[in-house]
């Protein structure tokens, strides 16, 4: 099995996936370590800063050295030179708010795993004409699950995974998996700007355990 259909089997499997970034290299690797001891397996550090390039290179000297098991992806990837930039630095998975083509054919080049953000039904049909096969909503707090059961049956062979507002809530949770997502992607609701100002890494574990509890149990 390739790393792309790894990823398509595991990202559903663990039903959440964390995103952050933050300027600072250490508490990035302490973010990382605190998801990972939590029971995470895959996360999306986000290209939102100038340090992202360099924290995810150290992020993934941690992850070589001592997390070979865990998935390391980037986000917000909006072109072609992003791509290129981060797939030599080790990403094992792309992701975009947006669909651009560029990224398409770098992540197609290298046999990774690209999930665009989609937000239109015609953007999700340039996205399964792409060969994608698992899409970002998004933003999801603004598509609600109403979109996702409404547009679902137009696409059966994608996976949809929202990202955006997603809510730390048993209700949040349980309406979107109804509307038949496989997969929540969590940044702010799950890694608070309190918990990265704090350097409150318990409390992180605990969150994001209590995340993967819910989620388990409204998957059934």
């Amino acid at each position: 099995m390739s790393k792309q259909e790894n990823i398509l089997k595991f990202v559903p499997e663990q039903g959440v996936l964390p995103l952050f970034f933050h300027k600072d290299e250490q508490v990035s690797l302490d973010v990382l370590r605190a998801l990972y001891e939590a029971g995470i397996r895959a996360v999306e550090y986000t290209n939102r800063g100038e340090a992202a390039l360099h924290n995810f290179k150290a992020m993934r000297r941690l992850c070589d050295a001592e997390m070979k098991d865990l998935y390391l992806g980037i986000g917000t990837i909006k072109s072609a030179e992003m791509a290129h930039a981060f797939v030599d630095a080790g990403a094992d998975f792309l992701i975009s708010p947006v669909f651009d083509s560029s990224v398409a054919d770098v992540a197609y080049l290298n046999k990774l795993l690209w999930v665009p953000g989609c937000m239109t039904p015609t953007e999700i049909h340039e996205a399964e004409k792409a060969g994608c096969k698992l899409v970002k909503l998004f933003p999801g707090n603004v598509l609600g699950p109403g979109f996702v059961g409404a547009i679902k049956e137009l696409f059966p062979n994608l996976q949809f995974m929202p990202t955006g507002g997603v809510e730390l809530e048993e209700g949040n949770l349980k309406a979107w998996f109804a509307s038949g997502v496989v997969a929540v992607g969590m940044g702010s609701k799950l890694i608070t700007k309190q918990i990265l100002a704090d350097k409150n890494y318990t409390l992180l574990k605990e969150n994001t355990a209590e995340a993967i509890r819910i989620i388990r149990q409204v998957k059934g």
